[in-house]
């Protein structure tokens, strides 16, 4: 992320932290053994996986926020070590993993720093939604996955499809309507709403953030220019969040109310490390 960027958004996702412990429902989260969040990932990540199981593989999750996902994976079985550039996320991840009773690691880095920080190789590098729009430098990024993976190792990434992003997300009817960049513009978007997409509160301090819209093109070139292999590509009609206001709950999660074949609303990439 770019140095002059890097403490506006730091500071809305500090801000943002007891918002999305109780709009996580994160306490009863870590209080039920059996409350997972990644199993869908699991899925769609178990071809690619030794017996097709996460069980004492080391995982890293890099932008992990409060850490449920985490969690979630340790639950699973997996060596998990979570980080984030927030010091209140990876605090709030570390009171989460104790009242869990979870054997889980929660690094405060920048993704860019995360190698130098950790010092080694694993066999999982995990992240998922909402997290490629805060990087202005996805070849940074796809960089950071590659020295963190072990010859072998596998990458896996779910997040919003950028078509999805690149629609108008304040209307009142459900016509789709492209109103923002979908290719990379080389400067990121400011916003100043103090929107959390968690729940209806809003921020009211530190509620500038800058993002960067990444096509999926942006996103391919990266991870094969990193030196990794593609192994699945999935395009998702549902959401786990209400990302436009005309998405409606299932028990799948959100999908458009008709047509659901008009847009892709998330996507996923399993890549791998050569050995």
């Amino acid at each position: 992320m770019t140095d002059e960027f890097v403490p506006a958004n730091r500071a809305n996702w500090d801000a943002r932290v007891p918002d999305h412990l109780v709009a996580y429902g994160a306490e009863a989260f870590a209080d039920d053994p059996g409350a997972n969040s990644v199993r869908g990932d699991l899925e769609l990540m178990a071809p690619h996986l030794p017996n097709g199981s996460i069980e004492a593989l080391d995982l890293v999750h890099l932008q992990c926020h409060i850490g449920t996902d985490s969690l979630s994976w340790a639950r699973l079985g997996a060596r998990v070590t979570g980080t984030d550039f927030s010091g209140e996320a990876i605090a709030a991840a570390r009171r989460l993993a104790t009242r869990a009773g979870l054997d889980a690691q929660f690094v405060q880095t920048l993704n860019d720093d995360a190698p130098a920080v950790l010092g080694r190789e694993f066999d999982v590098v995990f992240t998922s939604i909402g997290v490629l729009t805060w990087l202005s430098d996805l070849n940074a990024w796809a960089r950071t996955i590659h020295t963190l993976l072990r010859p072998g190792g596998l990458f896996f990434i779910r997040e919003g499809h950028p078509m999805m992003s690149a629609l108008a997300s304040e209307r009142d009817d459900d016509l789709l309507v492209v109103t923002e960049p979908y290719f990379p513009t080389g400067h990121p978007q400011r916003f100043d709403d103090g929107v959390t997409y968690a729940s209806d509160n809003l921020i009211k301090e530190h509620v500038t953030t800058y993002q960067w819209p990444h096509s999926l093109s942006e996103i391919f070139e990266a991870l094969l220019h990193a030196g990794l292999s593609i192994l699945a590509f999935d395009e998702h009609t549902t959401i786990p969040w209400k990302a436009l206001p005309s998405l409606i709950p299932t028990p799948e999660g959100y999908v458009l109310p008709s047509g659901r074949e008009r847009l892709p609303l998330m996507f996923s990439i399993a890549a791998r490390k050569s050995s």
